[in-house]
């Protein structure tokens, strides 16, 4: 990039999810071109490169940048535009885009971009474990092992991580933590404990349905050990907005947490897998950043669409458990068995 001054500096990374971006940036100039403004595209070329570009981008003092790709690429260019004057504008195109559907951005590259149109911005909160920004979850545990599963995932998409939850599920160990929160401890064996900025994960899975990227807190999702049994309810509740209901869950909201953990291990930040140390450091960072939103959008429609090919995923999966069960020497069996051992 030259020293020239752009208005809007969209950064695309062109591995990123599924489909064709080929008019991706033909969009974009004709948005810009009718909006007056001007207009300087990128594609990256490695990890990290997001974020050199938009601090370049930054220093010749762009007022919009465009992020097309994933929740990588999403997190690269978010955490270097904090606290800047520049606006992010999102363009989901990869398997989960859990800031984009927590902001209800289309889904649709046409529709998303129109929203780019539309000039409506809004600040949202930041969140940072370690040092580490984060803007939907962070998590440790159960999610942050299936996170590391679905990272190596030639194939992608919302069947693929149920797939992924699902089987890692059968050979997952519960940890104990320890999680001091405003001057209290709290000790539990948990699945999972998922600091939640928004309100999902992506691919509409509401691990915190209250939660809210403008409120200056954040919502700590513990998830007590549970049964192959508890499978098909903790599904349903999580693609519903009903996680809370579940007797297995635990909510707690906070500004600081610090997690104790008995060794070194997995955890997601945004969907991304990193390895952590035994103790974490989370804190929100309040009126973070500021992004284009849509100012009221639908997504009724897809949710159901792909709550329908869950429970057909879940159909399947139960009828083979069942024909396992009939095998005394099934190795599925076994593994299922001991997940139903108390003392497991």
């Amino acid at each position: 990039m030259n020293n020239q001054q752009f208005d809007i500096q969209a950064i695309i990374n062109p591995i990123s999810g599924r489909g064709s971006k080929r008019k991706i940036p033909r969009m974009i100039e004709d948005m810009a071109r009718a909006k007056g403004y001007s207009l300087n595209i990128s594609f990256t070329e490695y990890p990290g490169h997001a974020a050199v570009l938009t601090q370049q981008a930054l220093s010749r003092g762009a007022k919009y940048i465009f992020a097309v790709g994933g929740d990588g690429t999403i997190n690269e260019v978010a955490t270097a535009m904090m606290y800047s004057d520049a606006v992010l504008g999102i363009i989901p195109k990869g398997s989960g885009n859990g800031l984009a559907r927590e902001l209800n951005i289309p889904m649709d590259t046409r529709r998303a971009v129109d929203v780019m149109a539309g000039g409506h911005i809004i600040t949202i909160d930041g969140c940072k474990a370690n040092d580490r920004v984060f803007f939907t979850t962070c998590g440790v545990g159960f999610d942050a092992a299936v996170s590391h599963k679905f990272a190596g995932e030639k194939r992608r998409g919302s069947l693929t991580y149920v797939k992924n939850t699902i089987e890692e599920y059968l050979n997952y160990k519960p940890e104990v933590y320890e999680l001091l929160i405003e001057n209290q401890s709290i000790k539990e064996k948990a699945f999972l404990v998922a600091c939640a900025n928004a309100s999902q994960y992506g691919n509409n899975a509401y691990i915190a349905p209250h939660a809210n990227i403008q409120d200056g807190k954040m919502d700590i999702t513990i998830l007590s050990p549970f049964t192959p049994l508890d499978i098909a309810q903790l599904a349903f509740q999580l693609f519903t907005k009903q996680l809370e209901k579940n007797s297995k869950i635990k909510v707690i909201q906070a500004t600081q947490l610090t997690i104790l953990r008995q060794k070194p291990g997995m955890m997601h930040l945004d969907g991304e897998p990193v390895i952590s140390d035994v103790r974490i450091e989370v804190s929100v960072i309040p009126k973070a950043l500021k992004v284009l939103t849509p100012e009221t959008v639908s997504f009724t429609r897809e949710v159901r669409y792909f709550f329908s090919q869950v429970t057909d995923f879940f159909d399947k999966k139960r009828a083979e458990l069942f024909k396992s069960s009939l095998k005394p020497v099934s190795s599925l069996r076994r593994q299922v068995s001991r997940k139903l051992r108390p003392d497991s």
